[in-house]
This record gives C-alpha cells, sequence and structure tokens, in this order.
C-alpha cells in the first residue's frame, strides 16, 4: 500500500478555495469601493438633495445596471465570508453546516430579487 502524502504527488484534500476566494474577495470589495466613489461624486456634485433628484440618479439605466452589479458583488462577498464562517466553526455536523449554508443561498437569493425589485421599480 501506497503512502499518497509523501514526495511531489502529495494527495491534497479539502476544499482548497483558498487563491480563488482571496481574489474573489478583493475584486468585488474594490467594486464596491469603486460604487461608494461614485455614489460620493453624486452626492457632493449635485445641487439639490431631495428626493426626486435621487430618484433621477436611480433612473439612469446604466445605473441601475451599475447598482444591481454591485449587489451581485456584494451578495458574492457574503457569501464567500459566510461558507468560510460555516466551514471553519461548523464543523461538527455536515447536515447542520448544510442547512445552514442553503438557508444563507435561500436568503441572498431572496436579497437579490428584492434589490432587483427595488431598483427597476424607480
Amino acid at each position: 500500500m501506497a503512502n499518497n502524502n509523501i514526495g511531489s504527488k502529495r494527495l491534497v484534500v479539502g476544499a482548497s478555495y483558498g487563491l480563488r476566494d482571496w481574489l474573489a474577495q478583493r475584486v468585488t470589495a474594490i467594486l464596491m469601493a469603486l460604487y461608494t466613489l461614485v455614489i460620493l461624486v453624486l452626492f457632493l456634485t449635485g445641487t439639490t438633495f431631495t428626493y426626486e433628484s435621487w430618484q433621477g440618479v436611480f433612473a439612469m439605466v446604466w445605473f441601475k445596471y451599475l447598482s444591481f452589479a454591485v449587489v451581485i458583488a456584494l451578495l458574492y462577498h457574503v457569501w464567500v465570508g459566510m461558507r468560510d464562517i460555516w466551514m471553519d466553526y461548523v464543523t461538527h455536523s455536515v447536515v447542520l453546516r448544510l442547512v445552514f449554508q442553503v438557508a444563507t443561498i435561500v436568503w441572498l437569493v431572496a436579497c437579490a430579487g428584492y434589490a432587483a425589485q427595488i431598483l427597476w421599480r424607480v
């Protein structure tokens, strides 16, 4: 029987999300930071701070798509973090971890639907 843990053909186990998740967290964070800068510029360059002026900003189609892209980035950012929390701290029960992960997915999909409804209602 061969030992698979020695040498260059070491058996690697685990989720091995490492670099992909690290990069996803950084890219989504940068996208959210840029969106925050866009909102700040719109706020600081605006002459009136009324509901109607902000409604006009969010009525532009390009801004709706940008806002929804940021919502999706936020939800993916949350998913990576929550999945890691469930995997790191709810390891004693696979069934319980699966329940938490499914509940998180359902909640995040519901949030995406609610955000889309809000953005396209303006």
